[in-house]
Formats: structure tokens, sequence, C-alpha cells
């Protein structure tokens, strides 16, 4: 026994050496348009590609114009100032800063007004993309990615994404802005157990605030605020998009294999979470949109069409003209056609949430539950307990649906007519380009961690 602790002591120790060896090793690529006397690139992208892995380029302040590609895993890249380091696509087709390695940070800078295409136009108008899919397909291709004391914006119509991490895992968004997006500002997508965490974030005046298609598992959103947006939070279920489908919060999701699955009880363990957030005021009409947002209902605090296993806590929605939450069934493509995916919203659970000042539009409600009208008819199992609301359809939300019982029903159909009235105002909105933002808290000490180098002192 002796023997193996003093082993593993060594192992630790040594595991430390290799560690600090590492670290004293990694070099601090400096990049500035000044003119310095010592080394440097004058472009992102020229230092990005001398990088080794674990490497830093620390950005001096300035308008950096054009992409920078990311291939190289473990470097660091930060701004010294989040609102002085900015990375400038002006309005030209493109994405800001893609990123397809593991172990990559982007830190303490903005991107903004790299633009799509047309709007439909996926595979640009990007600001900060972790795009771990590349030629892999539904396979995560990225493990290990984190962003913070990031700005992205975009000032017109083409927008696409702020920030945006698909088929990738373990990372997360903390201390973040988006605005300005035909699409969202933040997004999660295609990964069964994402091992993501997002965390104060301030995302208004696009399309939708949050989405996170077919992502689950260990994901939490918190301590974030969404507003002004078209929609404010909307996870789904899609079968074309950032594959595999469909979206899954049990914690024991990576072992999903089933595209509709079913759960028997209200009673399961959910990871995926979004708590602590306030998601207020979201009824803009003059955001930029794509055809799909175009076809969405419209003044929603959240939006949970077509999922499983979602947990929303401890949040304040509020001041949201139609649902301040809605939980529905989501046939894609709709109409109905002989390729149609049926997804059903079921085993999520709502409670001890404040749902306060929403419905102003006629038919809609602080809380709307519909499904069974379509395939399997079976969004059951779906549950709600010690919220704050006024309205609710079904009526007795809190009764029949309440998270004290070990099943429930479907929603109901009570709630269509409605949800396509909704779609159809959606469709007629006014888009504009949306502001410029306020300068955001940039990181307190950009030159914490950083190896010895001369833009430091």
């Amino acid at each position: 026994m002796l023997r193996r602790i003093a082993c593993r002591v060594v192992l630790l120790a040594l595991a430390g050496l290799l560690a600090a060896a590492a670290a004293a090793s990694a070099r601090v690529l400096i990049v500035t348009q000044r003119q310095v006397s010592y080394p440097h690139y004058t472009t992102i992208q020229a230092a990005v590609n001398v990088a080794h892995p674990g490497d830093w380029i620390l950005i001096d302040r300035g308008v950096y114009v054009g992409t920078v590609w990311i291939t190289t895993p473990r470097l660091h890249l930060r701004g010294i100032n989040r609102n002085q380091v900015i990375v400038d696509g002006r309005h030209s087709v493109g994405n800001g800063i893609v990123i397809t390695a593991g172990g990559d940070s982007v830190e303490n800078l903005t991107v903004r007004n790299f633009d799509r295409r047309k709007r439909e136009d996926s595979a640009n108008g990007n600001e900060v993309w972790w795009e771990g899919a590349g030629s892999k397909g539904a396979k995560i291709g990225i493990h290990g990615w984190s962003g913070q004391y990031l700005t992205a914006y975009d000032t017109g119509l083409l927008g696409g994404y702020g920030l945006f991490a698909s088929h990738s895992v373990n990372g997360f968004f903390k201390h973040v802005y988006a605005s300005g997006f035909n699409d969202s500002g933040l997004y999660v997508g295609g990964c069964r157990d994402c091992h993501a965490l997002i965390q104060d974030a301030l995302v208004e005046r696009n399309a939708l605030g949050w989405s996170s298609t077919n992502a689950g598992g260990h994901l939490i959103v918190e301590d974030s605020t969404f507003r002004d947006n078209s929609v404010g939070v909307a996870p789904d279920s899609e079968p074309d998009s950032d594959r595999p489908p469909p979206q899954d919060g049990v914690c024991n999701s990576a072992s999903n294999r089933a595209t509709l699955p079913t759960f028997s009880s209200t009673q399961i363990d959910r990871c995926t979470i979004f708590r602590h957030n306030l998601i207020e005021d979201n009824n803009n009409l003059s955001t930029p949109a794509n055809s799909d947002i175009l076809n969405a209902p419209w003044g929603d605090g959240v939006v949970l069409g077509g999922d499983y296993a979602d947990l929303f806590e401890d949040n304040t929605i509020r001041n949201n003209p139609s649902f301040g939450i809605l939980v529905l069934e989501r046939p894609d493509p709709f109409p109905p056609q002989s390729n149609t995916v049926y997804f059903q919203s079921s085993g999520d659970r709502v409670s001890d949430n404040r749902i306060t000042g929403n419905a102003k539009l006629p038919g809609t409600y602080d809380i709307g539950l519909e499904g069974g009208q379509f395939g399997t008819q079976n969004s059951v199992n779906d549950c709600f307990s010690g919220n704050t609301f006024g309205t609710s359809s079904p009526a007795n939300i809190e009764g029949t649906w309440g998270c004290q019982n070990a099943t429930t029903p479907n929603g109901g159909g009570a709630l269509f007519t409605e949800i396509l009235t909704l779609i159809a105002q959606s469709g007629a909105r006014h888009q504009r380009p949306q502001p410029a933002p306020r300068p955001q808290p940039t990181m307190p000490r950009p030159c914490r961690g950083v190896p010895r180098n001369p833009l430091c002192g």
C-alpha cells in the first residue's frame, strides 16, 4: 500500500512538472498595428499561422479586418481590451473567427458585421464559430472550447449567428454579449451530451436570443438575460440541422439512439437546465429574420418545440406579449409531408419560476402546453409546479399537469389556432438593422495568466 501511495505521489509530481514545463515553453505572439521595437504581427491570421499548440496570441487595440481561421489545437486567443480589439467583417460575406480544433479559447474582444450571402446562408454570417462537424457530419469534432468576455453583433440584415458552437463538447460561454442576428445570438447544437455551460450572457435584439438544436445532456444556461428579441429562448429538435436529433435533456442522453424518445414518468433525472435567467420583453418584430424564424411564433419568452426532458427553474419570465413559456410538439417539416418527423415535447419540467405580465395578445397565456395532435401523440409527462403565474392553457395546469403526478397527459390542441396566428404575424415583420451595442465589461486583468511579454509590460 505504501509503495502504491508513493508511486502515486511521484506520478502527480511528474504531471505537475510536465504541466509547468509546457507552460514555460508556451510562446506569446503579439499582434499590433502600432510601430513597436519588439517582434510582432500586424494581422491575427499571421500569428495564428505560425502558432504551436499551447501558444498565446495576445492582440493589441485596433480594428482587424477579415476572417480568422484556427486549426491548431490549444491556442489562447485574447484581446487586451474587449471593446477596443475588434475583428471587423465590414458586412462582407464570410465568418469572423472559425475554430476547428479542440482546446482553443477566444477571449476579450469584439467580432462584428460578418454577413451571410443571403438570409438562409448558414455557412456564413457567424461571428465566432466552434465548428466541430466539418467533413465528419454528425460526429463530435471538437473536445474542449471556451469563449469569454466576447461581444458579437451585426448592424445589417444578414448576420446569422453571434456565438456558435456546433458538434463541440466540454466548453463554455461566460460574460458574453450578442445582438442583431437573423437567427440566434447564442447557439449550441449537434451534441447529444454537450457538457456545456453558458453563464452571464446578455442577448438582445436578435430573431432568437438563445437556440440549441439537438443539444442536450449536461447543458446549463444560467444567470443570463434574454430581452428585446423576437423570441427569447428556443431550444428545439430538427431532423436536418446539426444532427443527430433530437434535443434530449436527460442525464443519460448520450446513450439515446431514438429520434423520438419516450418517458414513462415525470420523475426523471434532467441535466439540461435553464435557471436564474431573466427572459423579458421579447416582442421585437424589427429584428432581422431568416425563413425559419418567419415561420415561428413570435413574442414568446420561452418556446420548447419538440423538446425532451428539459428543466426550467427559478427564472423570471415577464412582459412577453404572447406566451411566457410555450411547450409544444413540433412536426418538421410543417405542414406534414411524407418526410415529416413528428417530434413530441415530453418529460419537460417547469417549476418555481416567476412567469408574470405576459399574454397581452388574445388567446395567449403565461403558460401554454400543446400536444397530442400529430404523429405518435406522445407529448406526455411534461409537468408544472410551484410557478408564480396568472393564466394557463390548459387550465389548472399545476393540477392535472402538476409535477406531483407520476404521469401527465397530452396538452391537447386548444392552442393550435393561436400558434398559427402568431406564425402569420411573425411573417409580416418589418425588418431593420439593429444598433451597435454599448461598451461591455472588459476582462479585469487581461494579462493575468499570460507568460511574460512586452505588451503586458
